[in-house]
């Protein structure tokens, strides 16, 4: 945060989550840094704790990937599952 990020992008779950912009505290803001916790990829999912605060979108039961597109002033994300899944995610980002 600190460095002017805009985004984190952690595996460390097995599931698939996306959280608001927050600050250095993990605190939501307005012009903060956007995380996604994307552990989809093929190891055996599994459920969610309690939710975070700012925890926007959350899936446990869809095997996919993370599509960023980066452009000049910003970012696109979309998330992509496997054939016959119906979960996804999208949306868009400034940087700031």
């Amino acid at each position: 945060y600190e460095a002017g990020a805009e985004l984190v992008i952690n595996g460390h779950e097995h599931n698939y989550e996306r959280f608001a912009e927050l600050d250095a505290s993990g605190a939501a803001v307005a012009q903060g840094l956007r995380e996604f916790v994307v552990g989809t990829g093929g190891a055996g999912l599994y459920p969610f704790g309690t939710p975070l605060a700012a925890s926007e979108v959350r899936d446990s039961s869809t095997f996919g990937v993370l599509k960023l597109t980066l452009h000049a002033t910003g970012y696109d994300w979309e998330f992509v599952p496997i054939s016959g899944s119906t979960f996804t995610d999208s949306g868009s980002g400034i940087c700031h």
